[in-house]
Order: C-alpha cells, then structure tokens, then sequence
C-alpha cells in the first residue's frame, strides 16, 4: 500500500528490536528512511538492508541524551532528505528491581533515555515541523506499564507514564498546527534488550513474570509494535491525536 509513500521519517533507536523492524517497515511502505543509535555497525546494517531492498536510508550515530543531539539528528535529516515530515521516538532502555535496591544512577539512566531524550526529540523534530508549514506526525514508544504494573517496575514504569503524559500534552498544544501525537504501548516484547528476561521452557514455550495471562497466548515480536507505529504515523490515522494505543495482546484487559 506504501502508506508513507515519500515521506521523509526518523526512527531512534532504529538499530535492533522494534527500532530495526520498524525502520525496515516504514521503508516498505515508502518512506525515506532516518534512524539513529549508539552502535555504527548495528545501524549501518539496517541501512544496507533497507537499501538492498530498493529503499533509501541513513544512518545517524547519536546519543539522544545529551541536549542538542536531538535537534543536530534534525538537522542532518533535512540536509540530506530536505524536511522532516514523521518521527518514531522509539529509542528507550529497561531498569528496574526491587525498590530497596534501586538508586539514582539507575534512576537517572533509566529516565534520562526514556524520558529526557523523548521531549529533546519532540522538540527538535516539532520545531522542524512547525517551519514546514504542513503539519506531521510525531509517535513515542511508551508501555503497557504506564497504565498496568509489576512488581520491580517502579523507574521505568515512572519513566514511560511520564512518555504517554508528554506525548498526550503535545498532541493538545501542537494539534492546531496539523501535528499529530501519539505513543504506542507495548506489553514485553521479544528484543536483544529483553531476551535476558524471557526464559525459554525446554517445550518451547515461553515464561517470564510479564507474559503471563496475554490472551492471545503469545509474548510481542517486534513487527508487532512496528505496524502499529506504521498505522499512528500514516494518514489511516489522520484524526488520531493524543491517543495511547495500547498493543499487549489483552494483557491489560484481564
């Protein structure tokens, strides 16, 4: 259907996991392609292979963290593509534990990369959007532990309600001038950064604490969480704004 058809899209953290699936499907569907991370050879293999299947891409290496990195990563799209038009805000990391044993480094770690970096995007590629006069669409990856919670989640889950607020702030502030903001929430996901978490049974089956009562009977592949960024980026969610799509299989709904 190639729903993004021309459109000039970033993806951060696009290296692996729902970042690498999701820089590859928006391709598919069209889109000029921008993704960033920490790790060159991870992001310039996504790169080649988007390429090697007929689409075009970059690869921008960054830290989102840090202030500025953000609006640089905007600035080299529009050199290189000439706008900005959609953004996945995707790049995040786990952190968590019992509540007696969690300190600052962990909270600072965890909230500055899911959290800080988030507005840091936002306000880079709003801005952009803004000087286009012709509006986009800005998408977070939050969590199904913004609304729901585990034992051992208090950080992330802090940092990731923290993401759906933002991004429900912004859809209101930013809707008037045709920017459309949403986040996506996945439950547990199967990525590098989780595979230490997700115990395989000797049936094959899977066990982990997060898994259990999904009643589709399955934990989320990465394309999972890429379709449904695809949908609330694309014009089949032209009047989709300040929603948080949840995206767990049922998980929530027990």
């Amino acid at each position: 259907m190639e729903l993004l058809k021309g459109k000039v899209t970033l993806v951060t953290g696009g290296t692996s996991g729902i970042g690498r699936a999701s820089a590859i499907l928006f391709a598919k569907e069209g889109a000029k392609v921008a993704l960033t991370g920490r790790r060159a050879d991870e992001g310039h293999a996504v790169v080649a292979d988007i390429v090697a299947a007929g689409g075009e891409a970059i690869f921008i290496q960054a830290d989102v963290m840090k202030s500025g990195s953000m609006t640089d990563v905007v600035d080299q799209v529009v050199a290189h593509f000439g706008r900005l038009d959609y953004a996945f805000n995707n790049a995040g990391v786990s952190g968590g534990g019992p509540l007696d044993k969690l300190d600052e480094a962990t909270w600072d770690r965890v909230i500055d990369t899911n959290l800080k970096a988030a507005f840091f995007g936002l306000q880079a590629q709003a801005a952009q959007m803004r000087s286009q006069g012709n509006g986009g669409s800005i998408v977070f990856n939050g969590s199904v532990l913004a609304s729901i919670a585990y034992p051992g989640t208090t950080i992330y889950s802090a940092s990731k309600g923290g993401v759906v607020a933002l991004a429900r702030a912004a859809a209101v502030e930013l809707g008037s001038q045709g920017i459309r903001v949403n986040s996506v929430n996945p439950s547990i996901t199967k990525t590098p950064m989780t595979s230490a978490r997700i115990d395989a049974n000797v049936d094959g089956t899977e066990s982990h604490p997060f898994a259990v009562n999904i009643p589709l009977g399955r934990l989320a592949e990465p394309d999972d969480i890429a379709k449904a960024a695809l949908f609330l980026l694309s014009d089949l969610a032209s009047y989709v704004n300040g929603h948080a799509l949840i995206v767990d299989g049922g998980q929530s709904a027990n």
